[in-house]
């Protein structure tokens, strides 16, 4: 019964996807202790492992999203992204460029700014934070996402090439300079148009379904679907055509079996974490992992000062100062790390244990502030019934958690809001 207690405590302090994810870690660190795998990423089979759970993840963020509402708002999707994702992004990596001098944290610094979606997903149920500050929260965490990815992997031919080595990264554009950027982007407008190209296939073959099934049907399609999408994921991944999958994620859905998709990025969580463990055993870098975190952390604070106000007016103080310690790392951190490690050496060494600085700063500070709040509670909370931002109103409904219980699971998984018109799945 104590036993029972004490995991059942753990899961409303930490998501249990999180806790999994040390478990794995540790597993990893134990397997690799033994096996002592020589030069794992510098494999074509890891970059491409890298590049598929990178895959999966990406398209996880960018799925939850309705386009829809966001043409409805551009000014609230243009703070999110250039105060709330870049700037953020630009901080931490400047701090790191300030105190190190090396070109590598340029994009180690970029690769751990996200807020970390699936765990916010995960945390919904517990967190003291009212819906509109946990509504906020998750769309900050659905830009930061494949926002930052994109900028690390765009940005790592440029710190390839300060640190003075020739040639092109791996998870970077080949090809030398403006001409190497535009052929990628090429190759990205022409997965996406495959990919909807596919999707109208699929679309017409599920409305044929449904017309001879009288309204029912399709769910051959929805696999079909599945496997597009894999096929997708494995393309891209090869020439790390991430660009590609964050767009198709905008809309291209798999409608009945979405669900699997939620489940994929757990699992894939968790393969990345095993994956982790194993490079760990070629040791860490504490210092400037410290620094990494701490950065990441502090520019959370920072930018949460810039963005909240804009983006949702009339919060009460705890909720502010939550949205401020809001700064969570998870999968997307581990597998740009994972990403990035055949050509920075020893970026696993210090992202590894920057994620650990920031989550238990993270945990830290909400559980000390949730006690000085139990003890004092704050008098100038507003009514949940304040009015709301239509931008947050629009793609993340207050709502969201009664209508899909999985939202409010603190098990884990992505938060999924229904699109309006989920006729445009396919």
């Amino acid at each position: 019964m104590g036993a029972r207690l004490s995991w059942e405590r753990l899961s409303r302090i930490v998501p249990l996807i999180v806790v999994g994810a040390v478990l794995a870690t540790m597993a990893g660190l134990g397997a690799g202790a033994v096996v002592r795998p020589h030069d794992l990423a510098g494999s074509a089979r890891y970059s491409l492992l890298a590049g598929f759970l990178l895959a999966i993840g990406l398209y996880g963020s960018t799925q939850a999203i309705d386009l829809g509402a966001l043409r409805r708002d551009v000014r609230g999707v243009l703070v999110a992204v250039t105060l709330g994702v870049v700037l953020k992004a630009t901080v931490i990596a400047g701090v790191m460029l300030l105190a190190f001098h090396e070109a590598r944290f340029l994009v180690l610094g970029i690769a751990v700014a996200q807020i970390d979606p699936l765990s916010v997903a995960a945390m919904r149920a517990s967190s003291r934070m009212s819906e509109r500050a946990k509504a906020l929260l998750f769309a900050w965490a659905s830009f930061d996402d494949p926002v930052t990815v994109l900028l690390a992997l765009y940005f790592s031919i440029l710190a390839f090439r300060w640190s003075g080595r020739e040639g092109t990264p791996r998870t970077g554009p080949s090809g030398d300079g403006a001409v190497g950027y535009l052929t990628d982007l090429g190759w990205n407008v022409v997965l996406v148009a495959g990919a909807l190209l596919v999707f109208f296939v699929l679309r017409a073959m599920r409305r044929r379904a449904g017309a001879r099934a009288g309204g029912g049907g399709g769910r051959g399609v929805d696999l079909l679907s599945l496997v597009a999408l894999a096929g997708l994921f494995l393309i891209a991944a090869d020439s790390m055509l991430m660009l590609a999958v964050a767009v198709t994620g905008l809309f291209f859905r798999v409608g009945a079996h979405a669900e699997l998709i939620d489940r994929a990025v757990s699992v894939a969580f968790l393969v990345a974490s095993f994956a982790l463990g194993l490079l760990l055993v070629d040791g860490v870098d504490l210092l400037p992992a410290l620094v990494l975190g701490c950065a990441a952390f502090g520019a959370q604070a920072l930018i949460s000062l810039l963005v909240v106000p804009v983006l949702k007016h009339g919060l009460s103080r705890r909720d502010r100062v939550h949205l401020a310690l809001g700064q969570q790392n998870g999968i997307t951190a581990i597998i740009l790390a994972l990403a990035l490690e055949p050509d920075f050496r020893g970026t696993v060494g210090i992202v590894a244990p920057a994620i650990v600085v920031v989550n238990v700063l993270h945990y830290a500070s909400n559980g000390v502030l949730n006690r000085f709040a139990d003890r004092s509670p704050s008098p100038d909370a507003p009514p949940e019934a304040d009015v709301e931002d239509p931008f947050l109103a629009e793609v993340f409904p207050p709502d969201a958690a009664a209508a899909h219980p999985r939202a409010a699971d603190p098990r884990g998984g992505h938060l999924r809001t229904p699109a309006p018109g989920t006729d445009a799945t396919a």
